[in-house]
């Protein structure tokens, strides 16, 4: 993001006012009702808008003691809770939760929401519990019952000092092993005053979680190193123990929460070691409020799903309310491994499944600047800065400061820097490059070669154009103090971030900050995090490429004046007005906000299938209708295994769930109760998974229809128009030579192209293209409708839906088994396109009688949307105003020579259908399968769902049938 983008959003942030009013607790605490009521919702606005009128005080910036350290500071809100301002932790190099906290820009997927909002609670606090694997403290054990703590300050803690009207604690592993009792109680009393709550580890859990599967597995992965190369099969078992080490750790650290957890509280999950724990956090209280912040880079799809434990692991982190990331690339490669992986929806807003949406935003961290400005003015960092200049006189200085870590680039940092001088022989005794390496993980061989590595080749350079007085470069394998580090910023002419890969690197930052006056460049890696907010002003290199970044190094320094002021005043205006407090407080207050808009979208959803209620019901009633959708519904689930697309050939040959045949059977055999099975497959299907039941068959959405132990028959109305048939054949054909693993069906009213098994983003690509031929060409004028799933397209002939059909239906039923008593209890269960939902209305005596039936021509339309939105689909009839309305609403299309119904065996009166229900609300049970938007009275989660349901059914059935039956043998004797 350049600067100028992220000033214009502050802007417009702050025009909309930027507090935003949060309970203490939850205002929706039951799932679609209960407290979760309107009212709350409606006073959560009206305080929100009541602080819009009343922009947040800044907190206090002026700081006394400007050279206080870092721990200090920390230490006054950890033992007080007193929220002072922060400051960055210059020496602390970590990716993000060891460098300090900034404003976090506009989320990138977040749609059509506009401008952030701060908590601004008057008087209130809510509580929030950060969970991260490490606490803010070092313990060292002092005796039995003796602990000493020393804050270790880094950005996290930073950021939270600025945080308003909140009340905070910390949950974490304190760094050491505590086997006794005596030992835990102390260290957690000890841990209370300073406002922490230790998870205690034991070593071989550490060892398997932390040093294994974290360290070993997680953190190369996410940062393109790529996973261990396994050589025997010791290490695959060694990589299943690490991951079982790890969710055992996440499932430690939720058990410490669930103690400490009250109502309404926010818990806020960081990093890549606490993947796994929203999962058990929402397994415990599907009302907590859950949100996760990964500081490392997020890589692309492609090198995420080389990882054995994606599938787990990224639905864990989806059972959060709100994840977050640096930039939006993080936020982007997330959502693309959930609709590539998964097989998910992503949307402007995160990544929906059925129904629940859990919001992907981008939050990019940053600094407190005024905490460096400051320091710039204390005597010791004078001291410091003309001790620096006073050595470097006649030279240009060049700094690098970074852990001593793969990642970083140094290696290539220092070796762009030798081809500079080697073609640039000029510069010799003109310029110093300054590196500070920060050891880290000392004990590792890989970083034990690196710095090998790195000693060699700066001895190298400086033996090569070195001379007795002065040598190109000095290298430090230690942090400086707060002090010297701000000095050194100060007086530097050039910055090189040359990172691999990083989350976020705030070294740029604190160097941007410290140079209001001598406006120095910034050489900055584009693979670096802070490349999207500091990219305006700074010179992105690739660090790969030598040439270009000595190249950089050149320009840098050669800078014109004019130049270096345009730069720096893009960069020092986005790291100083992008304050340290605004990002923790922005995540929290975004938490609040989508759980709301969640809680919100969950009173559309429709309540679960009251399975006993509607089993009572059954066996009271005297004429029941079963209507069962097949795929999706009644079919057997095929295992994945997280390989992208599934099983393709398993998935596409639907059967039928083996547990069902029993109860369907069961079922069957009733003879007060009639079943259908109403499906959009063939009739081929249909007679290979049920040609053994007794019950009627309707394939192709109720086009053809087969009696119980009949042959087949057509209810398509007279003089159907298909003269498009052969065009949209030719265009299926053609999307489907060029998209990989899509595949077309034609049926005989239909055709049907599903890219489900094919690349997600190619395939709506495809999709796409395919609707602009379709509307351009075959189906112009055509009486067709064509309908959208999620990775499919159907073209149909107007009026094939399955309301449209089921009125037809019932009058074969009717009319062939000459049945007399009305029906009085019907049960509609599938897993329907919102074109096919019009069938959930035909049924439902609380639908208004007259809209369900047009009066011209005999045309049926249902709408029952309280969204008002239009369904899935789009129709194309010669009419120019009746394609306006089919595409406005859910309509059961009723063909106007149907009455006759000439096309079927018989010549009944179609109508007879509706004469024969005598429904009431009580006993009408519809009910979607996987579908959370739906016009469907009720709801089941999966097919699952669906066998164990009718189960039950037909077990209540044959217990309510052998009772009958043994009162009637009574009452004869």
């Amino acid at each position: 993001m350049s600067s100028d983008a992220a000033g214009g959003q502050r802007s417009s942030n702050r025009a909309r006012g930027d507090a935003a009013l949060m309970p203490t607790s939850s205002p929706f605490i039951g799932d679609g009702g209960g407290a979760g009521s309107p009212t709350c919702v409606e006073r959560m606005l009206r305080e929100r808008e009541h602080s819009r009128r009343h922009l947040f005080a800044s907190p206090d910036a002026m700081d006394t003691d400007g050279a206080e350290p870092a721990s200090a500071s920390a230490a006054a809100f950890l033992a007080d809770g007193v929220q002072s301002p922060g400051r960055a932790s210059p020496a602390n190099m970590e990716d993000a939760c060891g460098a300090a906290p900034g404003h976090a820009a506009r989320p990138p997927l977040a749609g059509s929401r506009s401008g952030f909002r701060r908590l601004g609670l008057r008087g209130m606090k809510q509580r929030l519990l950060v969970v991260a694997n490490r606490l803010p403290v070092s313990a060292n054990r002092r005796g039995e019952d003796q602990w000493s703590l020393e804050i270790s300050a880094g950005g996290l803690v930073s950021a939270l000092l600025g945080v308003k009207d909140v009340d905070a604690k910390w949950i974490g592993w304190a760094g050491v092993n505590v086997p006794d009792e005596v030992g835990q109680r102390a260290l957690t009393k000890a841990l209370a005053e300073k406002r922490c709550i230790p998870v205690f580890l034991d070593e071989e859990i550490v060892h398997q979680y932390y040093n294994g599967y974290c360290n070993n597995i997680l953190w190369p992965l996410f940062h393109y190193l790529g996973l261990p190369q396994e050589d025997r099969l010791a290490t695959t078992r060694n990589f299943e123990s690490q991951f079982d080490a790890y969710k055992r750790a996440n499932q430690m650290f939720a058990d410490v929460v669930y103690q400490h957890y009250q109502e309404g509280d926010v818990i806020w999950c960081h990093d890549y070691h606490l993947m796994f724990l929203p999962k058990c956090l929402k397994d415990h209280d599907i009302n907590m409020k859950v949100g996760w912040f990964l500081h490392t880079p997020f890589p692309s799809s492609e090198i995420y799903r080389t990882l054995p434990s994606r599938l787990e692991l990224l639905r864990s982190v989806l059972c959060a309310d709100l994840v977050g990331f640096h930039t939006y690339d993080y936020a982007r490669h997330f959502v693309s491994a959930c609709t590539r992986i998964l097989g998910l929806e992503g949307t402007p807003e995160g990544v929906e499944d059925q129904g629940r949406l859990t919001r992907v935003a981008a939050f990019p961290i940053g600094i407190d600047s005024d905490r460096f400005k400051r320091a710039l003015e204390l005597p010791a960092v004078k001291r410091h800065i003309n001790e620096l200049t006073h050595r470097f006189a006649g030279r240009k200085v060049m700094l690098g400061v970074d852990r001593l870590d793969m990642i970083k680039g140094i290696p290539q940092k220092i070796l762009a820097f030798e081809k500079f001088l080697e073609e640039n022989p000029d510069w010799n005794d003109k310029v110093v490059l300054l590196q500070i390496a920060v050891p880290t993980r000392t004990d590792v061989p890989e970083y034990q070669k690196l710095t090998s590595q790195v000693h060699e080749i700066v001895g190298r350079i400086n033996g090569r154009f070195g001379t007795l007085t002065a040598v190109p470069i000095h290298h430090l394998d230690r942090s400086l103090d707060f002090h010297a580090l701000c000095a050194l910023y100060a007086v530097t002419d050039v910055a090189l971030v040359t990172s691999l890969r990083d989350g976020m690197n705030l070294v740029s930052y604190e160097y941007v900050a410290c140079q209001g006056s001598k406006k120095g460049v910034l050489i900055l890696s584009e693979f670096a995090g802070a490349a999207q907010s500091l990219g305006a002003g700074a010179i992105l290199v690739n660090p790969w490429n030598i040439t270009e970044v000595a190249d950089s190094i050149r320009h840098a320094l050669t800078m014109s004046s004019d130049e270096r002021e345009k730069r720096h005043r893009h960069n020092y205006a986005h790291v100083t007005t992008h304050t340290a407090q605004d990002w923790a407080e922005t995540f929290v207050c975004e938490l609040n906000d989508t759980v709301a808009e969640a809680q919100l979208r969950t009173r559309q959803v429709p309540p679960s299938l009251p399975s006993q209620t509607a089993i009572q019901q059954y066996l009271r009633s005297k004429n029941r209708l079963l209507i069962l959708g097949f795929n999706s519904t009644l079919t057997e689930p095929v295992e994945s295994s997280g390989r992208r697309g599934g099983d393709q050939i398993k998935e596409m040959e639907l059967k039928l769930h083996p547990d069902l045949k029993g109860p369907l059977k069961a079922l069957c055999e009733d003879e007060h109760t009639t079943v259908i099975v109403l499906s959009g497959s063939d009739r081929s299907v249909l007679d290979e998974n049920f040609g053994e039941f007794k019950m009627w068959l309707a394939a192709e959405h109720g086009m053809f229809l087969r009696p119980t132990y009949g042959e087949w028959m057509t209810t398509m109305p007279e003089h159907l128009n298909m003269d498009w048939v052969d065009s949209v054949k030719h265009v299926f054909e053609y999307f489907t030579e060029r998209t990989p693993r899509s595949h077309f069906e034609h049926r005989e009213t239909s055709f049907v192209w599903n890219y489900k098994y094919a690349d997600v983003e190619f395939g709506r690509l495809q999709a796409r293209d395919m609707l602009q031929h379709l509307w351009t060409g075959p189906i112009s004028n055509a009486a067709v409708d064509v309908v959208q799933g999620s990775r499919s397209v159907e073209v149909r002939s107007v009026g094939v839906t399955k309301g449209a059909a089921i009125d037809r239906i019932l009058g074969e039923i009717v009319h062939s088994e000459n049945m007399v008593t009305p029906i009085d209890y019907v049960l509609c269960v599938g897993h329907f396109l919102g074109k096919d939902e019009d069938i959930y209305v035909f049924f439902d005596p609380e639908y208004p009688s007259e809209s369900k039936v047009k009066p011209e021509g005999g045309s049926a339309s249902l709408e029952r949307r309280p969204n008002g939105r239009p369904p899935n689909g789009r129709s194309n009839s010669r009419n120019s105003q009746s394609r306006t309305q089919k595409t406005q609403q859910v309509a059961s299309e009723k063909s106007s020579s149907s009455s006759s119904h000439s096309s079927t065996s018989s010549d009944h009166n179609w109508r007879e259908g509706s004469s024969v229900l005598d429904l009431k609300g009580e006993n009408y049970f519809s009910c979607a399968v996987g579908r959370k938007r739906s016009n469907a009275r009720y709801l089941l989660n999966s097919s699952e769902e669906v066998v164990s349901f009718l189960k039950e059914l037909a077990t209540a059935t044959a217990g309510f049938q052998a009772g009958h039956a043994d009162y009637m043998f009574l009452d004869k004797q």
